[in-house]
């Protein structure tokens, strides 16, 4: 059935509807004598039915007994994203060199209605607070991560409906009955998936690592490893249910609030409400999703060259189009590593797609091999997110979460154990345009690059790129607020390093700042190879430079002026910041002090 309209009540919205006649210049901090006071911070606790959290430093007990079982029992948690998402004082990102810490928040609602939200929001405007918005956490900004902030905690509303024929609350007119599924803004990927496909039988469009917040990667933009089939993740949303900073729950859809709707498309989590609940469109499963695996290893640099050159024609006569996902890896040391999906098709076809490449590196022995030999599987679809069928067939690709109690559905892929908890040295993307595939241009692709890839590992995610997708999905995202870089992109080209977690009071061995730096410049100089064919390319915004310096530009593009229009009407006194989000110029790095003038 339908989203029925909310409106906060008269109680709920009064205090904020007073506080957003005038702009703060100074949000405040505990100690600051306008702080909340303990019967303030009571009188919330009431309010929200006692969801409020005083947070303790997670690592708190650590420099008192290192060796003592609660902080042990947390370092040797920290590789395991459930466990981190279960804890409201860590994110799934530790931090970024010289950019962010990851650091607790000083109070969390622990919201489990809206009704919690709204109540949260309206404190924090009253008190003049700094607000951060958590679902799942996986921010490699920090944008869910703030000191001396309340936080609105998601993670407890992740209910999930399943409908037969949604219809958009006013648009009967504009909208056919179409399979959807509601989901609360606490629900993770592994959730919606579970429902959607493993039990419904059913496809929408998500996020590859299962941890993911399903609200945070459709405002974001989000793309999926079969988005080349499918589309993006905010081209698929129906209607969101948000809390708005005057404290009052909207519905946006196509035809209720729809500058809201479209800025909710990929204009950023967090910039613009609360997003408490959102309907997404499902589509028809094929009949096996599946993998290629394996890594080519040249043996010179003049064979390197020779390969990838191989590699970008292959693509492009056999991969570029909706059928394929994923990534193609360019590595230091002259090796070529495939991680590649497929969709409608089956594994004696993807086979025999493969087959002309595999022949022609086993052709030149003397130049070529492969380092780990070509592996093509196939999965009936409904089964692809299913934990007991992977646990049993596919054990090699998934990690399971082990704590005792856990839910049997707790699985994550193995290729994304690498960024749990991790510290980020580095990280920059750029759409690459299609163009570059022209017979023409692939040499200069290529040569680029092999000299990005002797630098630093250079991955092209073609599912993060719509060109070769369909035109209705083509159009679907074309009424998003994504940089339209992305219509035309074949590929999204990720650069990017990092070390293992490094969050604030950990014991042990502190990150190597230096290193990490270095390691930072070297990302660099690898990404400009490629800028030197792809000027002002365009960026995700959720997987980018944390230092971008034009990513009102490179992050929206035209859109951008849009979106601060509506920022400004549903968020004038800036409640909701986030690093490098709408509006986010306005205020100092930390989201504290507006800035003179603004």
């Amino acid at each position: 059935m339908p989203l029925l309209p909310v409106v906060a009540s008269q109680a709920l919205t009064h205090s904020a509807r007073g506080a957003v006649a005038q702009s703060p210049a100074r949000r405040v901090r505990p100690g600051d004598s306008s702080w909340p006071t303990e019967t303030d911070w009571s009188k919330l606790k009431r309010v929200v039915e006692g969801r409020l959290i005083r947070i303790e430093p997670p690592f708190a007990a650590c420099p008192k007994d290192p060796n003592g079982a609660a902080c042990l029992e947390i370092l040797n948690r920290l590789k395991n994203p459930y466990y981190i998402g279960d804890q409201p004082g860590l994110t799934q990102t530790s931090g970024w060199v010289d950019g962010w810490m990851s650091a607790p928040s000083v109070y969390a609602v622990a919201a489990a209605k809206v009704e919690d939200v709204v109540a949260a929001v309206n404190f924090a405007q009253e008190k003049n607070l700094r607000l951060v918005v958590k679902g799942g956490g996986h921010s490699y900004k920090g944008t869910s991560s703030s000191a001396d902030s309340l936080l609105i905690w998601t993670r407890a509303m992740n209910e999930i409906v399943l409908h037969d024929a949604f219809v958009a609350q006013g648009c009967a007119r504009i909208q056919k009955p179409q399979p959807a599924v509601t989901v609360g803004a606490g629900t993770i990927w592994k959730e919606a998936y579970d429902a959607v496909t493993t039990k419904a039988g059913r496809y929408v469009q998500g996020g590859g690592c299962t941890t993911v917040g399903v609200a945070g990667l459709v405002q974001s933009g989000g793309f999926g490893s079969f988005s080349k089939n499918y589309g993006m993740a905010a081209a698929a949303l129906l209607q969101a249910e948000v809390v708005t900073a005057d404290g009052t729950v909207r519905v946006a859809n196509a035809s209720v609030n729809p500058d809201l709707f479209w800025g909710l498309k990929g204009g950023g989590g967090g910039s613009l409400g609360v997003a408490t609940k959102l309907t997404l469109r499902t589509r028809e499963l094929p009949e096996y999703f599946g993998g290629v695996f394996g890594t080519i290893q040249a043996r010179s640099d003049a064979a390197c060259r020779r390969l990838i050159v191989r590699v970008v024609r292959f693509y492009e006569e056999q991969l570029f189009n909706r059928h394929w996902g994923e990534q193609i890896i360019f590595e230091p040391g002259n090796k070529v590593r495939i991680s590649m999906v497929y969709q409608g098709l089956d594994r004696r076809q993807a086979e025999g797609i493969w087959q002309p490449l595999v022949d022609w590196v086993t052709g030149s022995p003397e130049e070529f091999s492969f380092r780990e030999p070509l592996q093509v599987v196939d999965i009936p679809a409904r089964r692809f997110w299913d934990a007991a069928y992977l646990k049993k067939k596919f054990p090699q690709f998934i990690v399971v979460d082990d704590r005792p109690g856990a839910p049997e559905g707790n699985v994550f892929w193995a290729g994304d154990q690498g960024q749990v908890g991790h510290f980020l040295h580095g990280y920059r993307s750029a759409w690459l345009p299609a163009s570059l595939l022209k017979r023409e241009s692939q040499g200069r692709l290529a040569e680029a690059l092999f000299a990005s890839g002797q630098r630093w590992g250079v991955s092209l995610h073609f599912n993060k790129g719509l060109a070769g997708a369909g035109a209705d999905d083509l159009a679907a995202a074309r009424d998003t607020a994504t940089n339209p870089a992305v219509l035309d992109a074949f590929a999204l080209a990720i650069i990017a390093g990092g070390g293992p977690p490094a969050f604030p009071g950990m014991t042990g061995p502190a990150p190597d700042l230096e290193e990490a730096r270095r390691r930072a410049r070297v990302i660099n100089v690898a990404m400009d190879e490629l800028l030197k064919i792809a000027p002002n390319p365009g960026s995700y915004v959720s997987e980018s430079d944390f230092f971008e310096r034009s990513w009102q530009q490179s992050f929206w593009g035209p859109n951008y002026a849009k979106l601060a229009a509506v920022k400004r009407r549903y968020d004038p006194t800036g409640l909701f910041f986030v690093h490098q989000g709408v509006g986010s110029e306005e205020w100092s790095a930390d989201g504290f002090v507006r800035l003179a003038g603004r």
